[in-house]
């Protein structure tokens, strides 16, 4: 499971022409599920991202998760972000979940973060929509954070 969150002063979601989704001051997620992906990687990606520190604390240092800055999350469903791209010029989808367990486990990390955050402060694209995703990169901070193994281990597991 991957997720490319970017710090943001607002972002919203627009599909069809009706603005679906917005936000302030928090983190803009972008949400990719592997076909190897499960539950608990998912919320151990929602724990990992709502507590990454990435807002500035009083002397300016990135020191401040989203859960400690009061700020939002808008969670977006991508499909791309599970592409295989390591050889050729054109992307590869055979890493990507099928439709049904992406959506299953995209819905289980939404509910994991409105459980963590409080629903009022998370926001959510749509699960399989043409989305146009607007956003104020507020830095710019973007990190790319993922749950897939490598050799049998969890890329991101402690040290």
């Amino acid at each position: 499971m991957k997720g490319l969150i970017q710090r943001v002063s607002e972002a919203s979601v627009t599909v069809n022409g009706r603005q679906i989704a917005n936000i302030g001051p928090g983190l803009l997620l972008l949400l990719g599920v592997e076909k190897d992906d499960s539950v608990s990687e998912a919320k151990e990606l929602c724990r990992k991202i709502l507590s990454y520190r990435v807002f500035p604390d009083e002397q300016g240092r990135m020191n401040v998760s989203v859960q400690d800055s009061g700020g939002s999350i808008l969670i977006v469903p991508q499909f791309t972000l599970a592409a295989d791209t390591r050889s050729g010029t054109r992307p590869g989808f055979s890493l990507a979940a099928a439709p049904e367990q992406a959506n299953a486990l995209y819905r289980e990390f939404v509910t994991e973060a409105s459980v963590r955050l409080g629903a009022e402060r998370v926001g959510e694209g749509e699960f399989g929509a043409d989305m146009k995703v607007a956003l104020v990169n507020d830095g710019p901070v973007t990190f790319l954070l993922e749950t897939r193994k490598k050799n049998g281990e969890n890329i991101n597991a402690p040290k």
